[in-house]
């Protein structure tokens, strides 16, 4: 019987540290001998997490710390992934994460970051608050 496992990372709201957070989930993961598919859209999910707490959680360049969290529960096959900053927050939860919604459209954001995590992650939930900060907590069952 494997135990769960679980790891914690910080590091700073850099673009060139969303492709770190990428590679690490990743490599945790693999724990569980997930497909490749499995392993490309956690890759995914987690990458957009990671910009969305660059980009919105600290806006114009500002400095941060991102939180990633990963858990695996062997015994049930599934990969918890938990994508946090304290940062701007979202003022709208339910508005942000309707399909093109974007607060930087100068940006050329295209507001398909949630849609993206929801279409890779079989369960996604996002709680946020103005100025504190947001929490972006995805799972991922695996195949048997």
């Amino acid at each position: 019987m494997k135990k769960n496992n679980a790891m914690r990372l910080c590091f700073e709201s850099r673009p060139e540290n969303e492709a770190f957070a990428r590679v690490v989930v990743s490599a945790f993961m693999v724990q569980l001998n997930p497909t490749l598919e499995e392993v490309n859209d956690v890759k995914t999910a987690v990458s957009e997490a990671v910009t969305n707490a660059i980009v919105h959680g600290y806006p114009r360049g500002g400095e941060g710390e991102i939180r990633l969290s990963v858990r695996l529960l062997p015994q049930e096959r599934t990969l918890e992934v938990e994508v946090s900053d304290d940062g701007a927050g979202i003022p709208d939860v339910e508005q942000a994460m309707q399909p093109f919604y974007t607060t930087q459209p100068e940006l050329e954001r295209s507001g398909m970051g949630f849609s993206v995590m929801q279409s890779f992650m079989d369960g996604i939930r996002v709680e946020s608050e103005v100025g504190k900060g947001t929490r972006v907590m995805m799972k991922k069952w695996l195949h048997d």
